[in-house]
Parts: C-alpha cells; structure tokens; sequence
C-alpha cells in the first residue's frame, strides 16, 4: 500500500519534499488499533501520546514502522525523554529499540537522549495498551520580571547578542559577530560571553540578574548538547562545557543567573509582546529554535529542539540529511540559514564554494530587495516549509499563535515565508486557524537577548 499526499502549494524549488502532516493524515485513514506512546524524563515527569496504527499483518508492518518510529523521533525531540514505552505493540516496540541503540540507524538519538540529556541508558519497552503508563507533566513558571538592572543575552552560531535592561527599559543592545561553531578552546567561549556581559554591565548602575538564551539543551544551567560547543573534543565536555555558565555565573557573585533554550525565550518574547498564550515561537537563525508557551501560560520541561524533528518523510538520495544526527526530513534542514544555501543553488544563484551562511543570507536579502524572483522563490520554498511544519506541529501542541523570528525572517523576504505559510494552511488545512506574528525588525534581532533579561525572579 503506498500513500498519496499530493500538495496543493508544493516548495516550487523542492518539489520531493513529502509533508509529514500530509503522509500522518492518510495513513491515519486506515489506522484502527490503539497505540500508546510514553516518554519518562527527569524527575518523573512523563509524557503520553494516544494514536492508533494499522492492524499488525505483514503488508501493514512497514506502515506501521515508518509511522510510529517518525512518531517516535518527534516525540523524543519535542518532550524529551530517556525511556520510551510503545502501548499495544510489542513487536513495534522490539524493531525500534534496535534502531535506537549503539550502532542502531538512531544511535545519536539513543546516545543524546540517554547518557547526555537525562544520565540513563536510555530504552524503549513494549506492553499492553491497556498497561502503559499515565502522563505526568510538570508545569515551569519563568520569565516576565522585568523589575531592577538585568542583563540578558542571547548566544546564536554567527552572533552573541546582548542588551541591559533597567525596569523594564532597554538602555543597551548590541550585536557582536563570532564563530563559535568549532573552536576548539573553551576559552574562546568564555571570553566572548564574558565580554559580552561586562560591556552591558557598564551600562547600568548595578546588576540585579542575569538571563541567557543559547541554542541546545539546558539542565540546570547546564549545556547538555548544544551545537556552539562542537568543537570542543567529547573527552572534555563534562568537565569544560557543562560547566561553563556555572563558572562564568562566578564573575557576578550573589548575582540570579539563568541560562535557557533559546526557543523557550523566543517563546516567551511572544506570550509578553502579544499577550497571548498557546503560542511556538520559532526563531529561522543558523538552525531553528523552538519553544512553547502553553494555553495556560506557562512553560514545561519539554525540550521543543524540533530543529531535529521530522517535518518531511521523503526518503532516498534526494532527501536533505542533518550533518550533525544523520538523520533526513528533521527541521534544522527547512527553516533556517542551513534551508537557504540549500535552496539557492535550485534558485539560480551561484555563490563562490565556502561562502558562510550568514554572507549567503544577505546575498539573498540584497537580492530580494532589488526584486529578484530568484530570491522570492527561495523565500516562498521556505513559507511552504513552514506551513506544512504547523500543521504538523499542531498534531503535538495545542496551537494557535505562531511568532516568528530570526534573521531569515527579516525583511521582505520574512513576509513572502509567511504569506506562502499562511495560505498552505488555508489551502491544505483549513480546518486549522493558526495565527501567524512577527515583531518589528529591532526585535526580531534583540527581543530575544531582551526577554532572556526578564528570566530571573528577583529575592524579595
């Protein structure tokens, strides 16, 4: 059996790409049998999923796996976990723990979400459907203090941002280039940020706290993965990069010192600035950022890295790979710097081999400012992206606010991704009602530094 998912606003430069939303619906059109996903993180904390799979027959298996497995991946980037239960198919259950395992086609799954995340080997088990276990979600409350002298900044792959801010009044932003990707010196790091950090502080007449926003994962402060320390040799990542906010948190003794995900503060920068909750706030930077403000306003201990997410279901030698999990069809190859030199070779454009990502984007944006339908086409490739992601995310979040950030989205070009998006969902998915926002462009470039501010309570 195969599936037709035939769009009706194909990326006019990457006609191959397969919606996952598109390919879930279909397939959920034949699916009877009740199947629970769990996922256990941290302190208990667990997440459950309820979909149905297709009866269990030998021309139905590899349905059933690509399903759930996709399922699987999303699910583990999107809540997080260490140990994954599949409800109602042990056989399902068997095949993905071997996927997921050293030397399994997930091992980079298996090894992040296991030993570097959560400190657990991380497994996956089968049982009744009837015997898996019930969710636990445990709601985070941070963000939204704007009282006193805060600094808040945010660490990207091209540019660390910082701004100081006194009751709530930004007095200082700036913006400073560096390439943190592979160095290979920890110190690199440290002296950035500090500077960083201290150039903001001359700015004010004290510090009353400290927020941070940086790509990857924080537990504690603590970078558990996070693509600025590539470079940094694995043998010295406990012992250098995890500690390295708690190290520079030092230089501000007494100081509240926090450092999240930056999809989490670009979420909360939306919630604040629209007053509006049930909100993903994505960030289109050197990869995508995500993070989520629930319908009652608060944020939760999910990992919302959906920069390794699948959104596109194609398979075969056409469909884009991250360089870093291995793995095809995961966002950070569709809404990000890394989908824009992607798409320009498609587009026409013939950029000199080893031009960065930021000096393509701005190649693009120059472009598209002189109306050149090349560029249009690159920003309507990515729209398509977009609204078909939504509406896929929209089947793991309760979502009706999308705010989008990030260099990609500014400009004229930032408009076109969002005109192509929202009439993928009026076209495609129009039983959706999604609402698209996108803040003026001094925010789109600081709000995130800003927000980070605001993370801090202060001691009463």
């Amino acid at each position: 059996m195969t599936f037709q998912t035939k769009m009706k606003l194909a990326p006019e430069l990457d006609p191959g790409f397969i919606p996952a939303a598109l390919w879930n619906r279909e397939y959920r059109k034949h699916a009877t049998v009740p199947l629970a996903i769990t996922l256990e993180r941290a302190n208990g904390a667990v997440s459950r999923f309820e979909t149905k799979i297709m009866p269990e027959t030998a021309e139905n298996a590899p349905l059933n796996l690509r399903y759930v497995e996709r399922i699987v991946k999303f699910l583990l980037w999107a809540r997080g976990g260490w140990k994954v239960v599949i409800g109602g198919s042990p056989a399902i259950a068997r095949t993905l723990a071997e996927l997921y395992a050293p030397g399994g086609e997930r091992e980079f799954d298996y090894q992040v979400m296991g030993a570097k995340i959560y400190d657990r080997k991380f497994t996956i088990e089968g049982c009744a459907y009837a015997d898996a276990p019930a969710g636990k979600e445990i709601p985070v409350k941070l963000g939204g203090h704007f009282d006193g002298c805060r600094i808040g900044f945010d660490l990207g792959g091209s540019d660390r941002k910082c701004a100081a801010v006194m009751d709530g009044k930004t007095v200082h932003s700036e913006e400073v280039p560096w390439d943190p990707y592979f160095q290979k010196d920890i110190q690199y790091h440290i002296d950035g940020i500090l500077d960083s950090l201290k150039r903001a502080a001359a700015k004010l007449p004290r510090i009353d706290a400290i927020g941070g926003s940086a790509a990857g994962v924080y537990v504690d402060n603590q970078p558990r993965i996070a693509s600025l320390f590539r470079g940094i040799p694995e043998s010295e990542f406990a012992t250098r990069v995890r500690p390295i906010f708690l190290e520079i948190a030092k230089e501000f003794p007494g100081v509240p010192f926090i450092v999240l995900n930056d999809g989490e503060v670009t979420a909360l920068a939306g919630a604040i600035s629209l007053n509006c909750n049930a909100l993903i706030g994505l960030a289109m930077g050197t990869s995508e950022a995500v993070g989520y403000v629930t319908p009652e306003g608060t944020l939760t201990d999910h990992l919302n890295e959906l920069a390794f997410a699948p959104i596109d279901y194609r398979t075969g030698e056409d469909a884009p790979r991250d360089e870093w999990s291995g793995d095809c069809g995961v966002g950070a190859n569709y809404l990000s710097q890394q989908a824009l030199a992607r798409l320009v070779p498609a587009a026409g454009f013939d950029f000199p081999a080893g031009t960065p990502l930021p000096e393509q984007l701005k190649l693009v944006q120059k472009a598209m400012a002189e109306n050149d339908p090349r560029a249009a086409a690159v920003y309507r490739t990515i729209g398509a992206y977009l609204g078909y992601a939504v509406a896929h995310y929209a089947d793991f979040y309760s979502l009706e606010h999308l705010l989008l950030l990030g260099r990609v989205s500014s400009g004229n070009g930032g408009s076109v991704i969002l005109e192509t998006a929202e009439k993928v969902l009026r076209e495609d998915f129009p039983e959706l009602h999604v609402e698209f926002h996108t803040p003026d462009e001094q925010f789109k470039r600081h709000g995130q530094a800003v927000i980070a501010a605001t993370l801090p309570e202060l001691a009463r």
